[in-house]
């Protein structure tokens, strides 16, 4: 990685106090705007609208273009070609972020699921100096890197910049549970603290087994479900395999296999999208099966992608950072469609949810300036949006032609927000909630 790049990684928790510049900088940009007055915030709004609609008509003259790869997608022999709306010759973060826009994604909802397997102690023998995949030092580890990616490349679709963060195999949840970084579930408030959180944490735990992804997967079921089923993406970082014993036959599967495949099937009858970022020496061939070979389910939910591979690549660190990235969300624009066109969105099934350890560290503090946005907790996963508590859904048989915004009744509908409805795009951009079912709005996708 870059010099700028380790900084702002190492920076984070540098001796003990987090060092968070955009966070200053988010918090001065909200400052200056409360002390405005009615006049300079309406100006604000104009500039943002005009930025939104030069944005738009970007988008526009793209469609076609994403459309034409769509129609050579489906019709390529074999199946999926994940690279069919994507270039594949990205060489920043910011590039694979204007693409992921520019083919619908426009807010996200992320969850980080960390593994922390005994294996971690040798299973960067190859990829990571000998040394524990875990281990904290001067330079990041493959996990803080994987995170520090991702939660860059994904931070500009963040609305609430809430990430509820877990980890599962240490020596308190092995294959049953999952525990979360913070007390009583309380999300993370952007990528930066989750990875100083992370620095806390690792000291305080001890790795175990056996491995299992079902207790994680099921976990972010029930947040997908808590809030009333709006898209997210579950992000699981992880060294290996699911847990293989000798025992096991050929063709068979072992109950944490069969346990994990049962849970990806169970993931995609919900708005849920699931990427497994394989760290270490592997071995992956487990992790690819899951990716290429799991039958029955309502969509292709499951994305695996080799972190190890791809940076080990002989090319610059930023395109390698920038193909891990685009390896890692290129399919989460048609995910969302698919969830979309299966009805998935914006519905509650009451799906019984795990119950959540609390973090395993000696000091339980609470993340600095949480109070400002306390999560509601009702269920045992205990994440929902600060805004979940609106009004009941209303029914919406008043929506009139189902291809007309039903706000302006004029534009034709071609943006979703993650309760499932849809406005256009011009009536949609400033909402904070929708005006349909009253819902707290943190994922939009640009429809074509």
């Amino acid at each position: 990685m870059s010099n700028s790049t380790n900084q702002s990684v190492i920076d984070i928790n540098n001796g003990g106090e987090p060092i968070d510049v955009k966070e200053r900088k988010r918090q001065r940009a909200r400052e200056r705007y409360a002390q405005m007055d009615a006049d300079k915030k309406d100006e604000l709004l104009k500039k943002r609208r005009e930025a939104y609609q030069q944005k738009k008509a970007r988008l526009l003259v793209h469609s076609q273009e994403t459309e034409s790869s769509q129609d050579t997608k489906n019709a390529a022999p074999g199946g999926k070609d994940p690279f069919a709306k994507f270039g594949d010759d990205y060489h920043t973060l910011e590039q694979v972020t204007d693409a992921l826009s520019h083919n619908g994604l426009e807010s996200s909802n992320l969850i980080v699921g960390i593994d922390f397997t005994k294996s971690n102690e040798w299973t960067g023998k190859l990829s990571f100096n000998n040394r524990s995949l875990h281990a904290i030092g001067n330079t990041p580890n493959p996990y803080e890197q994987a995170i520090s990616i991702i939660g860059r490349t994904l931070a500009r679709f963040d609305e609430d910049n809430l990430i509820p963060c877990f980890g599962f195999v240490d020596a308190t949840t092995h294959d049953q549970k999952v525990f979360s970084f913070y007390p009583e579930n309380e999300p993370c408030d952007g990528f930066e603290q989750a990875l100083g959180r992370y620095r806390e944490i690792v000291p305080q735990l001890r790795l175990a087994g056996p491995t299992s992804f079902a207790p994680m997967i099921e976990t972010a079921i029930g947040i997908v479900d808590s809030s009333g089923g709006q898209y997210h993406v579950l992000l699981i970082i992880a060294d290996g395999q699911v847990t293989r014993s000798v025992d096991t036959g050929n063709g068979q599967l072992s109950p944490q296999e069969r346990e994990t495949i049962d849970a990806i099937v169970k993931a995609s009858d919900y708005p849920l999208s699931i990427v497994l970022v394989g760290v270490g020496d592997g071995p992956w061939d487990m992790m690819r099966q899951f990716d290429n070979n799991i039958p029955s389910r309502a969509f292709d939910n499951f994305q695996f992608v080799n972190f190890t591979e791809i940076m080990s690549r002989p090319i610059p660190t930023s395109k390698k950072e920038a193909e891990f990235a685009l390896s890692a969300l290129m399919e989460i624009p048609a995910q969302f469609k698919a969830t979309m066109n299966l009805q998935l969105l914006g519905k509650r099934r009451g799906f019984p949810h795990r119950s959540v350890l609390p973090p395993p560290v000696r000091v339980y503090q609470q993340p600095s300036g949480y109070s400002a946005v306390k999560q509601t907790q009702s269920t045992g996963t205990g994440y929902v949006s600060p805004q979940k508590n609106a009004s009941a859904p209303r029914q919406d048989s008043d929506v009139g032609d189902q291809q007309t915004c039903p706000i302006c009744w004029s534009e034709a509908k071609n943006l979703a927000f993650g309760c499932g409805h849809q406005t256009c795009a011009d009536c949609g951009k400033d909402l904070k909630v929708c005006p349909l079912c009253q819902r707290a709005i943190s994922t939009r996708i640009r429809l074509y």
